[in-house]
């Protein structure tokens, strides 16, 4: 009984040591998904740099980008008739801590804080407003994710906390706010890190 209690116990060992991303190890991933703000649809995409700080926790850099088409609520309650896209590029801290590191099958929790800089938006309400615009800065953001890793594939969903832009007329007057969080569903992959 003691010989088949060692042996698993050896086979366990081996299959830790094959399977689970390496301590000291750099590893680069790239997702690619869809964002979902409130009343619109997008598209993101990120690259993030991580060094695995244990076999089963990292921490990284992530660049991002995503690009949101969505309708626009002006402050009297009116939406604009149509809405151009809106862009940001976020600049992040990441970490990540994996559960269940024997096999190919890893699910995940992470997080990250940045900077996010918002890029402006266009769009049209008849011939009350020609054009507006968001106020274009930077703002402090974050986000909380979720997901799993299999072999080298990943798949993640996150949501995405920015705070609200100010929307202006061509004028340079409030003429409303916009809420810039969304959720984000990705997949991708990654390489280095060491053995899963």
């Amino acid at each position: 009984m003691k010989t088949i209690l060692l042996s698993i116990a050896i086979l366990l060992g081996i299959s830790f040591n094959a399977q689970a991303q390496e301590e000291g190890k750099f590893r680069v991933g790239l997702d690619l998904g869809v964002a979902i703000p409130s009343g619109g649809i997008g598209f993101l995409g990120d690259l993030e740099l991580k060094y695995n700080l244990e076999d089963n926790m990292n921490i990284g850099f992530r660049f991002g980008t995503a690009i949101i088409a969505k309708a626009l609520k002006l402050e009297n309650g009116n939406e604009f008739e149509s809405a151009d896209f809106s862009a940001n590029t976020s600049y992040m801290a990441t970490y990540d801590y994996y559960f269940g590191l024997v096999g190919s099958f890893h699910p995940f929790v992470g997080g990250g804080l940045g900077l996010f800089t918002l890029a402006s938006v266009a769009g049209k309400d008849g011939e009350e407003f020609d054009k507006g615009k968001l106020d274009t800065n930077r703002k402090f953001g974050g986000f909380l994710r979720g997901g799993f890793e299999a072999s080298k594939f990943r798949m993640t969903v996150e949501y995405d906390f920015i705070g609200e832009s100010t929307l202006q007329d061509a004028f340079g007057n409030k003429v409303g706010t916009i809420k810039n969080n969304y959720l984000g569903v990705t997949v991708g992959f990654y390489v280095g890190g060491g053995k899963w």
